[in-house]
Order: structure tokens, then sequence, then C-alpha cells
């Protein structure tokens, strides 16, 4: 992993970004991270930073407030600036139907949030060391769903 990584995380549950926080601390690891409660926000803070100034990843959440996670994925794919930015579903729900959908718009992976916080932690450990070890790039279907 490089020296330190800026992670975004858009979510509204305060709950789960307060977990997510609190995983990436017990987790050691060289990491940077800033919470966003809901879509609108997201856009904004992304339209905010140049393109060195992106975070390295994006974790999405799909149920918010004023633009869901589904929009949010859409609009960052279609923005020149924002297409190479590394987009991780974390969500409650794990629809096939969805699944399928996130991976056609581009999604790196898909985590369905864990209920049990040492399985938290080790699906976002997991995640960041095989997001690093794959240069970023979107594995096969198969190895699209990331579990703890």
């Amino acid at each position: 992993m490089k020296q330190n990584y800026n992670l975004l995380l858009a979510d509204d549950d305060e709950d789960d970004c307060a977990f997510f926080k609190e995983a990436l601390e017990e987790l050691l690891l060289p990491v940077s991270l800033v919470t966003v409660n809901d879509g609108v926000q997201l856009m904004d803070f992304l339209a905010d930073k140049s393109a060195a100034n992106l975070p390295d990843i994006l974790f999405l959440d799909l149920n918010m407030p004023r633009k869901n996670g589904f929009e949010c994925l859409t609009e960052i794919k279609k923005i020149d600036r924002l297409q190479k930015l590394p987009v991780i579903i974390f969500s409650t729900s794990l629809d096939m139907n969805i699944v399928d959908n996130v991976y056609e718009k581009g999604a790196l992976y898909y985590i369905r949030k864990p209920g049990d916080f040492s399985k938290l932690k080790k699906v976002i450990g997991n995640a960041l060391a095989i997001t690093a070890k794959n240069n970023f790039k979107q594995p096969v279907k198969e190895h699209f769903i990331l579990q703890p």
C-alpha cells in the first residue's frame, strides 16, 4: 500500500460512519477519512476538488437522501475527471439486480455492510488491500462482491 490513502465515505447513517471510522482506527492503516452524509454533499465535495486532490477511494452507500448512490455513481462515471475515481459500494442491500447494475456502471467492488464490528474491520481491510493489489481495476464479476 502507498504511504497514505485518502478515503471518502458517503453514508447518511451516523452509526455506520462512526463504526467505519472506528474500524479504520483499529486497523492502524495509513489512511485519512472524510465523510459526507448524502449524495448532494458528495457531488459538491467532488466538484470542489481538482483531479489531483480527489480521494483515493470512495465508499458509497446506495440509500441516501436528496441524491442516492446510484445517481451519484452514474454522475461520477459521466464526468471526465471523476471517471477513474475508484468507487466501492457499501450498502445494507445485497439484491443481485442492484449488484449487477452497479457493476455495469463501473463500481470497483461491492460490500454488504456487515452487522458485526469484527467483520466490518476485516472487510474494510480486505477492500483496501485488494484494491491496491489490483491497481484499482474492476475485477471479473465473480470477485466483485467482497465478503468479510
